[in-house]
């Protein structure tokens, strides 16, 4: 949980293809981008997973997303993932989370169910589609909800990040507006790195602790 509360952005990695994992993730680590998620719709997850732990062992991390049940979190923690993303509320997720002391982000979104999955033990709360709901949202939750660590996900931009963060949001997740499909197609290393920079920095600027490159 240290890294995801000090860095506080999480690079979500949904492509159809994973075979370039380690460069990838040496990219964006060059950017300063330290917590990655891969998520489990694409069945090489887990290999991707295993192999960057392998690579980049204690310099980042990787966990694991789009988890749908106890048993694919489960064999997501086989393959190392260090923490656990649901897109929805899941008791046996977070109860599998609990019994191994891997954190889990599970996705949420009505005040109702965000402080259900808080009372069932979740780490974080993935507020998602965030574009949907907004800063201001955030901000109107955490009111009456102070104790619960809230995650936007889904529609972030270079734009609203900061919002959310000043909104309370203890980090932000990240898709396609940072880990670009046409920039991992083209394998343009370079182009990745500046834009995990760019966010790394955007975020360092908003407060806390930040990134470190």
């Amino acid at each position: 949980m240290y890294w995801i509360e000090t860095y506080r952005l999480i690079a979500v990695v949904r492509l159809d293809d994973l075979s370039c994992a380690t460069e990838l993730t040496g990219a964006l680590l060059e950017g300063g981008v330290r917590v990655l998620e891969f998520t489990y719709t694409n069945r090489e997850a887990g290999r991707a997973i295993e192999e960057v732990r392998r690579r980049f062992e204690g310099t980042c991390l990787v966990g694991a997303g789009t988890v749908l049940d106890a048993e694919t979190a489960r064999q997501a923690m086989l393959a190392g993932a260090q923490f656990i993303v649901t897109p929805t509320l899941r008791r046996e997720t977070i109860e599998i989370c609990r019994r191994y002391s891997v954190p889990s982000v599970i996705g949420a979104f009505t005040p109702t169910e965000i402080l259900t999955a808080w009372e069932w033990g979740a780490d974080y709360i993935k507020v998602n589609p965030a574009s949907l709901a907004g800063p201001s949202y955030f901000k109107d939750v955490l009111a009456p909800l102070p104790q619960v660590k809230l995650i936007p996900s889904g529609g972030v931009t270079l734009e609203t990040a900061p919002a959310f963060l000043a909104a309370g949001a203890v980090a932000v997740a990240v898709g396609s507006h940072l880990v670009d499909r046409r920039l991992v197609a083209a394998r343009d290393w370079v182009g990745l790195r500046e834009r995990a920079r760019q966010w790394a920095e955007l975020v360092a600027r908003s407060g806390g602790e930040g990134l470190r490159t």
